[in-house]
């Protein structure tokens, strides 16, 4: 069968200027971090780190493979270069490798915001004692009973949701920071730092317009959401356990002024007891079809000016916020799944309705998709080193071939295989990363690489006779403390 050949040149040389800033931004062993991501972005195959050199577009030995990953983000001499403009300031430093991926996202066009979201996967080491750094940390379990615990690293991964032309689009996620959570941190205060960085960076194409994050339950706490406040053109959308307690704004009343500090909170809402709800501001119900053509029936409550608790230095009652509770029932009136309580936070988040609140935290799970494809096809936890910089340079690698992907999606052609007879041939919609992979080594055949080929080396020395291995360090298992536990007292 003959190979199908491209018709769009704007789509070929938009892509091969991406590859090429790629390329471009690799200091050291540029054509090997190349032909790593050419191969690890087209592997059907390979189940392990050094099964990538039999890729046709790896052409290279194994060894090129592990100095790739040492060599591809040391940054040693920019680093020194900024140094020495700052001049002991601290001034803003542009990541350049976000500006490049960012180009490749578009401007939406159906919502007046980009979306953006957040959350943290585990990478488990339970047999790595030489790895540095490995601390307890949360991973699911199928098994029911089993504590959802493992021992190995964190990385918190903040990743831009791409606008879908059709409700059935294909789920894509793309990664544009992704930072190892270390001991003295968590989750939350990473991402933190993750997403200030993105948003006060003037060189990206989303400074100064409307931007959207949307995360999970761990987020809603009160110093996250306090610092991203900070934010004038950031509106955070975050889910809240259905413990929690709010308070509605206080009531004005200019007739009747008192001495002394106004009252900041007024009523209680506690989400679990219903007999502390007051109207809703706002009731909205629509109607969504599945996949499978199920009806779903979906009501919206909102209710405006709401407030949590602050304390001295983080005083939240100066941020109201949207609180969002999401019913979902089937034609028959029963519940599909329990009931979701949204908070909407930020200066603008006026401009963002109920309704869009809500599809907008649903795309979020497109997140989950990403981790689990990149676990599975883009052996994103396979590599195992006992140096943790090697690891963080690997997840930004794989982070890499997944953004190569989604620019390859427009190049690439769905050919489903003889047992996928529901799929169409050729079909734009279900364009799905692992589809663009079963295609990707057709496209760099045919379109090329910036990497120059290799060319033959002498052998290798080895080691000098008698010489001795030192043995590594073996590092305990850390466990994380809590920063409320105070300090035990001591006897009189």
């Amino acid at each position: 069968m003959a190979m199908p050949k491209f018709n769009n040149n704007q789509l070929i040389a938009q892509f091969q200027d991406f590859r090429q800033k790629i390329y471009n931004y690799f200091e050291s062993c540029s054509d090997a971090c190349m032909d790593l991501l050419d191969a690890l972005a087209g592997n059907t195959g390979a189940n392990s780190i050094a099964e990538l050199s039999l890729s046709p577009l790896f052409p290279r030995s194994y060894n090129s493979i592990y100095k790739a990953i040492i060599a591809a983000f040391s940054t040693t001499s920019q680093e020194m270069n900024n140094e020495e403009q700052e001049g002991g300031k601290e001034e803003e430093k542009p990541n350049n490798l976000i500006r490049v991926v960012s180009e490749l996202i578009k401007e939406p066009q159906q919502r007046p915001f980009y979306l953006f979201a957040i959350d943290t996967t585990p990478h488990p080491r339970p047999y790595a004692r030489t790895l540095a750094e490995r601390g307890y940390i949360y991973q699911p379990n199928t098994i029911k009973g089993n504590k959802p615990i493992n021992i190995g690293h964190s990385y918190s991964i903040l990743s831009i949701l791409p606008e879908k032309e059709t409700a059935n689009a294909a789920p894509w996620s793309i990664p544009i920071s992704g930072e190892r959570v270390s001991l003295d941190k968590t989750g939350v205060d990473v991402g933190n730092e993750q997403i200030s960085e993105v948003i006060c960076d003037s060189s990206l194409p989303w400074q100064e317009k409307l931007c959207v994050l949307v995360a999970d339950s761990a987020y809603s706490q009160r110093s996250f959401l306090f610092d991203q406040s900070k934010h004038k053109n950031l509106v955070v959308i975050a889910r809240v356990r259905s413990n929690r307690i709010f308070y509605q704004s206080p009531p004005v009343d200019e007739s009747k002024k008192k001495r002394g500090c106004p009252k900041k909170y007024g009523e209680r809402f506690n989400l679990a007891d219903v007999e502390t709800w007051h109207s809703p501001d706002e009731r909205t119900q629509i109607q969504q079809t599945t996949c499978k053509g199920r009806l779903l029936n979906i009501t919206i409550l909102a209710c405006h000016q709401m407030l949590m608790r602050g304390t001295k230095h983080q005083k939240m009652y100066r941020h109201p916020f949207t609180l969002i509770r999401v019913h979902v029932t089937d034609n028959t009136g029963n519940s599909v799944w329990k009931p979701m309580w949204l908070i909407v936070i930020g200066d603008q988040r006026e401009q963002i309705s109920a309704t869009v609140a809500y599809q907008s935290f649903r795309q979020r799970f497109d997140v989950e998709h990403m981790f689990r494809f990149s676990k599975q096809h883009l052996l994103m936890t396979e590599f195992q080193t006992p140096d943790v910089k090697h690891e963080e340079n690997w997840i930004r690698l794989v982070m890499l071939a997944y953004a190569q992907l989604w620019a390859a999606k427009d190049l690439a052609t769905h050919l489903p295989r003889p047992w996928e007879r529901y799929l169409k041939p050729e079909s734009d919609t279900i364009m799905t990363p692992s589809a663009v992979q079963r295609d990707f080594q057709r496209i760099i055949s045919e379109i090329g690489t910036p990497a120059r080929s290799p060319k033959t080396r002498g052998n290798s020395i080895g080691r000098v006779q008698d010489q001795a291995q030192t043995q590594r360090t073996k590092h305990p298992v850390a466990k994380k403390q809590s920063k409320s536990t105070p300090d035990k007292q001591k006897a009189a």
